[in-house]
């Protein structure tokens, strides 16, 4: 982060001397300008007036609270693993010279290595950070992509896939080992001649570096020990030193758990090494890591780090436990009592409310005509960005309502948003426990008792598909409002308390659309999720709403600031760009029982997976970045909601009629009115022939065309009673069942044969 813009030139120019002091003058003249840009986001019309503050977040809960659920753990670091005794809490004290702060809770509660307190060497005029200035820095970028390829070196490599740009922390291997996307940085040959640097592109205080092995589901290859080194021109090194000698870290003992190593003194430079010393007997010298720094300002350049940026929203960029994602929700409700309602859908296994929050101008019941939107996040309990943005949106929602912004207030008083934050708090509570950094890929993604929420659900996609081979669709298998299997329902199956909660939820209220946000990857998949042919693990296999979907997809894609950026580097081994940042989710990897495919086949929801960052934890302070990235898509897909037709389909009396099918000519795939008779359909702009249809009612059908303007186009029905339904009636009036022609012929043949006989 600069100084501010009112700092004086002569303070700017003493803190710099301070900060220099003793560098070698080759390494202060390697500053590229025309890599320092930064992006300073003031967009109208939500940033030109500041919305209302909100309050602390030190309330208690409130009183009377009925609810005893298990509270998360403090946050307490604990003693580092294999370590002779616990390091000393740090001071974090903030240096005038330092930036940027390495926000509120860096959550590094993983495994240490040993990190002896001795002050390192300054030799070669390198110079170090005193320790009663210390401050934990954030990471890097490494694992976000904010250190891009071109600032990774390394002395040898096996091969381009197991480059020097492979060496980043949680970097996932592809399915085909061997390729040019593999897991990890590996050495070419095995010796202590080795090495992987990074180039900060600018002077940087240096705090730790978190290492792991190679991701590979057939290999075993990682790094027990090595040596960190600094340099100002990446020609002289300095070794960090343990008293006389150079200082051995403890690196890993297998290959997914990441391992902190925090320097005994922070070291200031612009590039940093790391030099193997040993590695695992049977393997060889093959590394991901990530890098803690602070970068320091530089004030002979206006000009920051590219993609650095700032956000005018006055929102609270941290990491919520479960107490204080609470205290949140109820913060935002009695900031908008009149849009907002707090209320559970279940429980998780471990007995903790899972919360939502309805924001409406009238919370808590379902207006006729008005669609409802849903977003939910934290399936897997460590993709936790996911999480924060939804909490964030709470925030910015209310806040723009009060500041009467016109787009916002339009969609909180046309839609009924449900926000549910987090489906899975058991598996968050795991994944906070190990922190931004030490966490890895997988700890926390399943709920407590080892269920992936993401595919729980009953596949319905075999039941149609096998109707469809065997040619019973429609008459034994509808193409919606397929039922949920027996055997699913049963106490046995193995179904998460969780899935059981939001098929509840979501069978209760009419959703129109809805996006669940999830992590590791930067694109927006849509259904199906399930290929269609056996034995296949990948195909494209697309719904009869293909083209809605994608058009969807591509709304919160193309807002989005990187997911169509054609200049991205790849998260892990998949290049989504053909698709513009969007993909078929069985085209990409089958997956039987997604969230996505539920909701369309059982219910009238059109739901997507949206994957907002390549990292699924991301450091606090990338907090505000993730909230521009995401901000305007995150509403513009809520928009969507209103795109297609809507209606009612009433009767001669104009009561609405409930359950009435609304079919599409030439897609197959019908949805169904709400319990007030409302419908809506999401479709394209064109002219579609549509016809509704119910039980005991005659068939009605009518052109309605689609608009490119926002709202849904107006298209009514109203049905009549058939002959047959006006004659039950009647009977029914009067205490009689009314007769069966076919019946009553049959009778009267069989009657005369036995006259004649």
């Amino acid at each position: 982060m600069a100084l501010s813009g009112d700092a004086s030139p002569a303070l700017a120019l003493a803190l710099l001397a301070v900060s220099l002091a003793g560098i070698r003058a080759q390494g202060a003249a390697l500053e590229d300008p025309d890599h320092y840009v930064q992006e300073v986001w003031s967009r109208e019309p939500y940033d030109e007036r500041p919305g209302p503050e909100l309050e602390p977040f030190l309330p208690p809960l409130p009183e009377g609270t009925e609810e005893k659920e298990r509270e998360p753990r403090p946050r307490d670091p604990g003693p580092p693993k294999r370590a002779n005794k616990p390091k000393k809490a740090l001071k974090r004290e903030k240096l005038a010279a330092e930036a940027p702060p390495s926000g509120k809770n860096s959550n590094r509660k993983g495994r240490k290595s040993k990190s002896p307190e001795k002050a390192a060497s300054d030799d070669h005029h390198v110079p170090t950070a005193h320790e009663d200035v210390r401050e934990s820095c954030p990471p890097l970028g490494l694992e976000t992509l904010k250190i891009t390829d071109f600032q990774l070196h390394a002395s040898t490599t096996k091969r381009y896939g197991l480059g020097a740009h492979r060496g980043r922390l949680n970097i996932q291997a592809g399915i085909n080992e061997n390729d040019f996307y593999d897991g990890a940085w590996c050495a070419g040959r095995n010796d202590l001649h080795q090495w992987i640097e990074v180039d900060a592109r600018r002077l940087t205080r240096f705090t730790g570096v978190i290492t792991q092995g190679r991701n590979s589901l057939w290999l075993s290859d990682w790094v027990t020990s090595y040596k960190v080194m600094v340099s100002n021109d990446s020609h002289t090194w300095v070794t960090v030193k343990n008293g006389s000698g150079d200082m051995i870290f403890e690196g890993n003992s297998e290959k997914e758990i990441p391992v902190l190593n925090e320097l005994p003194v922070p070291m200031v430079a612009r590039y940093i090494r790391i030099n193997p010393q040993s590695w695992f007997d049977n393997g060889n010298i093959c590394m991901r890591m990530e890098i803690l720094g602070c970068p320091l300002p530089d004030p002979n350049n206006y000009y920051h780090r590219r993609n650095e940026m700032t956000t005018t929203d006055d929102l609270d960029f941290k990491h919520h436990n479960y107490k204080e994602m609470r205290q949140l929700m109820k913060i935002v409700n009695e900031m908008c009592p009149n849009i907002t309602r707090i209320y559970n859908i279940g429980k998780s296994h471990q007995g903790l409310k899972l919360y939502a929050v309805e924001i409406s101008d009238h919370p808590g019941e379902h207006e006729v005509g008005e669609p409802e939107f849903h977003y939910i996040a934290g399936a897997h309990g460590n993709e936790v960005l996911g999480r924060e943005l939804l909490l964030l949106l709470l925030q910015f929602l209310c806040q723009e309502y009060l500041a009467r912004n016109t787009r916002i207030v339009w969609l909180v008083e046309e839609t009924r948003i449900h926000i549910l934050p987090s489906l899975n708090p058991d598996g968050y509570e795991k994944a906070y426990e190990g922190g931004s950094e030490l966490g890895g890929w997988s700890l926390g993604r399943w709920t407590h008792d080892g269920i992936d929420i993401n595919n729980n659900f009953p596949d319905l996609n075999t039941l149609l598909w096998e109707a469809e081979d065997r040619q019973n669709v429609p008459r034994k298998v509808p193409n919606h409002y397929i039922a949920i299997p027996e055997w699913f329902l049963s106490e046995n199956a193995t179904v998460a308390m969780e899935t059981r909660a939001v098929i509840a939820w979501m069978e209760k209220i009419p959703f129109v659309l809805g996006g669940n946000l999830q992590g590791g990857e930067l694109v927006v998949a849509y259904p199906y999720d399930m290929v269609r042919s056996q034995w296949k693990t990948q195909e494209h296999s697309p719904t009869p709403d293909d083209h809605v979907f994608r058009w969807l997809a591509y709304s919160y894609a193309s807002t989005h600031r990187l997911m169509t950026d054609a200049r991205r580097r790849v998260c892990h081994t998949e290049d989504f760009q053909k698709e513009e940042g969007t993909v078929n989710g069985a085209s990409w990897h089958t997956v039987a029982g997604s969230l996505n495919d539920f909701s369309y086949l059982h219910t009238n929801c059109f739901e997507l997976s949206i994957y907002v960052g390549c990292d699924k934890y991301p450091h606090e302070s990338q907090l505000p970045e993730e909230w521009e990235n995401n901000r305007e898509s995150l509403i513009v897909f809520m928009e969507q909601v209103h795109r297609g037709i809507k209606g009612m389909v009433r009767d001669l009396h104009g009561k609405g009629i409930p359950n009435a099918i609304i079919s599409v000519e030439g897609v197959n795939h019908d949805i169904r009115t709400a319990n007030d008779g409302d419908y809506w359909r999401l479709l394209n702009p064109g002219e579609y022939a549509v016809t509704a249809k119910a039980e005991g009612f005659t068939t009605s059908t009518k052109n309605c065309m689609v608009g490119y303007d926002m709202g849904a186009t107006r298209c009514d029905f109203t049905l009549s009673k058939t002959n047959l339904a006006r004659i039950r009636e009647i009977m029914e009036k009067f205490g009689k069942q009314p007769v069966s022609l076919p019946t009553r012929r049959l009778k009267l043949r069989g009657r005369k044969r036995r006259q004649r006989g």
